[in-house]
This record gives structure tokens, sequence and C-alpha cells, in this order.
């Protein structure tokens, strides 16, 4: 059976661990792993507004806004910050919904430069296809703004395409922070073998999971198994995560590197009977009670935030203000008997 005892200590110290860091921006020179400098085409030095579209001239710009899907509640919470902070700033906000297709979101971004707009909030469908649609815009002069899902820069490279700005949380280190938490709750001695729900089409989600793997992997009784693809839907991650521990019968923990994907985990081991038995740590699953059984810990974002933040960026570079080209955003972390609180997802 799983520690049940509560962890109020450790519930502190993981605060106070993000409290600082997460807020910092990552530079290109750092190398790492956890900033977009490295993976996103934006560095976190200051950007000047190049030449701007015409149409930015006007009393009130269109922001296209590109999102994946509104099935998920954090991207209908992304969307009223975007809508609701952008008619605040005198903007016209066009919104276009991508429904998790690369190629959909690519024809959606066509329509935006045909209506020469001012500019473009990005949050990718998938990290290296959204390439093409940053270098798309570029070509027709008008600014990317990217948020939450990091764009592939080697993909970028090849197409000399690059955005102004990412906002988002540091993924790596909220990998790290539910790694620390297994070895935590589990204690040093304890053998682990831990799976991953994961997307690995997501840049971002990598960099949650290679954050997980690296810490956990500090602990020498403590093994990386298989990573399966949630396709960020609970459906999919309840099959998923069900095969995953049926093949792994000693499967002890899961770490799940998105809202949905968590949603998913913790069905699978409730309905397999392993209550008690694995632990599901990850990115969190709103409106779910955390509780010292199955559900141990999570990380959660704050989307409505992200998009407040890109709208008042927008605002500045089209002004001719510098902003920075990253942005890392602190994440809040959640342990048993917690609930995740409202305007914060996985």
């Amino acid at each position: 059976m799983l520690n049940s005892k509560k962890h109020l200590a450790r519930s502190v110290l993981l605060a106070a661990t993000l409290s600082l860091p997460l807020a910092a921006c990552s530079s290109a020179a750092d190398g790492g792993s956890t900033g977009a400098g490295t993976e996103g085409g934006a560095g976190s030095e200051s950007q000047m507004a190049e030449a701007l579209p015409a149409s930015c001239s006007v009393d009130n710009p269109v922001i296209g806004v590109s999102l994946p899907d509104t099935t998920n509640p954090y991207y209908v919470s992304m969307q009223a910050g975007f809508v609701e902070t952008g008619t605040a700033a005198g903007f016209d906000i066009k919104m276009a919904i991508a429904d998790d297709d690369d190629a959909m979101q690519l024809s959606q971004i066509d329509s935006f430069i045909q209506q020469d707009v001012c500019a473009v909030a990005l949050n990718p469908v998938s990290s290296g296809p959204s390439a093409a649609i940053v270098a798309k815009l570029n070509a027709a002069g008008i600014p990317v703004f990217t948020v939450n899902v990091l764009v592939s820069q080697p993909d970028m490279d090849k197409q000399n395409a690059h955005v102004v700005q990412f906002v988002g949380a540091d993924q790596y280190q909220g990998g790290e922070v539910m790694a620390q938490a297994v070895l935590e709750d589990f204690g040093a001695d304890a053998e682990i073998l831990a799976g991953v729900v994961g997307f690995p089409d997501s840049v971002t989600t990598n960099q949650r999971d290679e954050g997980f793997a690296e810490l956990l992997k500090t602990n020498p009784n403590a093994k990386m198994g298989p990573t399966v693809n949630s396709k960020v839907d609970p459906n999919v991650s309840l099959q998923v995560a069900s095969d995953m521990l049926q093949g792994n019968p000693n499967m002890n923990v899961i770490f799940a590197d998105t809202g949905p994907g968590t949603v998913g985990a913790i069905q699978a081991v409730k309905q397999l009977g392993r209550t008690g038995e694995v632990a599901v740590y990850g990115f969190c699953a709103s409106d779910i009670v955390l509780d010292s059984e199955v559900y141990r810990g999570c990380v959660a974002q704050e989307p409505y935030d992200y998009a407040n933040i890109t709208i008042d960026n927008i605002k500045k570079y089209i002004g001719g203000e510098s902003v920075e080209g990253t942005i890392l955003r602190p994440l809040v972390v959640f342990t048993e008997g917690q609930t995740v609180g409202e305007g914060l997802f996985g």
C-alpha cells in the first residue's frame, strides 16, 4: 500500500521551489531544455517591433488567435482570456479553433493572412508542423506570439522562421517537481517503476517528461518504464494507461503530462483495481480531489493569465515598445486532500 501520511512540509517546500525559478526567463545561451530560447524561436532578450502590417494602425486592430480545441477546459479558459482581455485592450479578436488538426490550423492561418490581421497569437496543435505556420506568417509580415506550446526550433531553423515571444510555464521544472514528490512519498529504499501517459508530438510535454525522468533517475531504485500517447484525450488516456498497466504489473507510478492524461490515468488505476498500488502524479486534472491512494500530486497552469500576458505584450509591441522574448510563469503545486482551484489547469 502507498504511504498515506500527509505531506504538509513537502507542499510548502514545493511551492517555494516553484515560486521564484519558474518566473524567470531562460536565455538562448542557457543551452537547457526549459526555455523557448532553445526550442521556441524566441530568446529572453527584448524584442523590438519590426515593420508592422498597415492593419495595426487602425483604431481596433484585428488579432488572430489560433487554439487547438475547446473540448479541453484548459483552452476554454484561454479562449475566454483572449476574448475578454483582448476586447478590453481595444482589439478585434478573431478566434480559430483547429479541432486538434494540424492541417486545419494551417488553413485557418491562411485565412488570417487573407484577412490582413495585425498579429497572431498561436497555441500550436503540434510543435513540428507549426513551424510552417510561423514561416507563413513571417513571409506575410505578421508578428507571431506563441503561447503554452513551443514550436520546434529545429523545424523553424530549416525554414528561417521566428516568433516574437513565447508565454508559458517552465515545463521541465514542472516535471522535476513531480518526480521529487514521488521520491519523497515512496522513500529512498522503495523500488519504483514509473510509466508516462504523455503526448510525444509536443516539445512542451516532452520537456515535462524529460524533467520528470531525469530527476527520478537520481534514485538508483527508480526506473522509467514506457511512454504511451494520450493524444491529450481522457478517453484515449484511459485506454493506453490501462494497456500500459496490464503490460507492466510491477508499475507503481504514472506520470501524466497533461490534464486529460491525468484524468484517464486515474480512471485506469481505479478500473483495474490498482487503488493503493499505483500512484498518479502529473499536470492537474481539474475538479478532482487529490488523495493518498491514487492521485497524489499535480502542478497547474493559468491559461487565462497566459492569454492576458500575450495580449498585453502584443499591444506593447505594436505600440513600439520592446517585449521579452520568453516569459515563463510559475506553476501552482497541489498535494493530497486539495482540489485544483478555479482557472487552474494541467
